[in-house]
Formats: C-alpha cells, sequence, structure tokens
C-alpha cells in the first residue's frame, strides 16, 4: 500500500495528495451541510481520506438532531444543489425518520452511489457523542474537514465493529499515524466506547 504522507500543523493534518471523485463529493455536500448543522465524518472514508485504498459506496456523517425548520432547510437546498434523499422527495417525511433516531440517506440526483449516510446523534449516544464533541480537523488540498480522533477511530474499528474491513481500517491508520498516536488519548477513548465493547 502507497501511503500519501501528512503534515500535522496547528494540530491539523494535513494529507499530501490530490482530491478523488470522492473527496468532491463530500466536498459538495458539506458546502450545505455546514450552512444548517455541525457534522463529523466518521468510519471509512476517515481511512480512505488518509490514504487508504479501498472502495466504499457510502460516506457517514454525524450530526446533532435538528430542528424541523433546520431540516427542511437543509432539504430544500440540497435538493436545489442536485441531491435527493433515498428515504422520502418530502422534508417532512424524510425528518420523521431522523426524528425517530434513524439514519437517512442522500445521493447526487439519478444515481445510488455514493451516497451520503445521515447519522443522528443526541448526548444519550455516548460513544458517539463523545467522538463529536472531539473532533480532528483534517485538510486534502483546499478541502477541510472534521474527523473523529485517530485514537477513537481506531480503538471503535478494533473493540466495536470488529469486522475484517474494520480491522483493515484501523491497522492503515495505526501504521500510518503511528508518530503521533497519544497512548492517553487511547485511554480516554477507551473509557469513552467502554460501555459498546461490553455489548
Amino acid at each position: 500500500m502507497k501511503e500519501t504522507g501528512y503534515k500535522l500543523i496547528d494540530g491539523k493534518i494535513i494529507i499530501n495528495r490530490e482530491l478523488t471523485i470522492l473527496d468532491k463529493f463530500v466536498k459538495d455536500f458539506l458546502s450545505v451541510l455546514t450552512k444548517y448543522s455541525d457534522y463529523l465524518i466518521v468510519s471509512g472514508f476517515v481511512s480512505i481520506s488518509t490514504g487508504r485504498t479501498r472502495a466504499t459506496e457510502d460516506v457517514d456523517i454525524l450530526i446533532p438532531l435538528l430542528s424541523k425548520s433546520e431540516f427542511t432547510g437543509l432539504f430544500a437546498e440540497l435538493s436545489k444543489r442536485g441531491f435527493w434523499c433515498y428515504q422520502s422527495d418530502l422534508a417532512e417525511e424524510a425528518y420523521s425518520y431522523l426524528k425517530k433516531m434513524s439514519n437517512i440517506r442522500f445521493a447526487r440526483k439519478n444515481e445510488m452511489f455514493p451516497n451520503i449516510e445521515i447519522i443522528p446523534i443526541t448526548k444519550e449516544r455516548k460513544a458517539k457523542y463523545y467522538e463529536f464533541t472531539h473532533p480532528q480537523k483534517i485538510k486534502i488540498k483546499e478541502f477541510e474537514f472534521k474527523i473523529p480522533l485517530i485514537e477513537f477511530e481506531i480503538l471503535y474499528k478494533e473493540k466495536v465493529l470488529a469486522g475484517k474491513k474494520d480491522m483493515e481500517d484501523a491497522a492503515h491508520l495505526r501504521a500510518f499515524f503511528k508518530n503521533i498516536l497519544s497512548n492517553t488519548k487511547f485511554r480516554e477513548c477507551e473509557e469513552a466506547i467502554k460501555h459498546e465493547i461490553s455489548k
């Protein structure tokens, strides 16, 4: 696997590579989402964005549970910008899924993949809330976005998800970021997810 390299400048990870089609898709979506909500990109895209070569069909994004008016504005602008929602063409119906803390998906119109999976969170989702409130900034060319602490992402994949692809993602992150990983952060993150490990 070819590593693309990075720099850590003022706490921000700068990845040394060109933007991909997937990066540009996520960048376009975030340009709308950030007008209405905070966010955190999690799971597979974290590993892919930091140089792991593997396919993905969806990009997982955590957002706080929005009000109906906030979501309606977001939904309308996403529609204008060429995105559609898997669950419904109507904002009110799509919002009913979020309200029940169910995930919803968006893709470009007339396409199924790639897609964005929106995952609503509240303080009750303790591990995800910790993840959301401890972001790591990352930048590729002009595209700057937020991911979890690398230590959190590694532990969550190793100890909670633990699938083959997750373990490979975690191994990539451990190898790629070996010079900046913090044992203190690992301990803090493990404490944050301990109730999910025991499930």
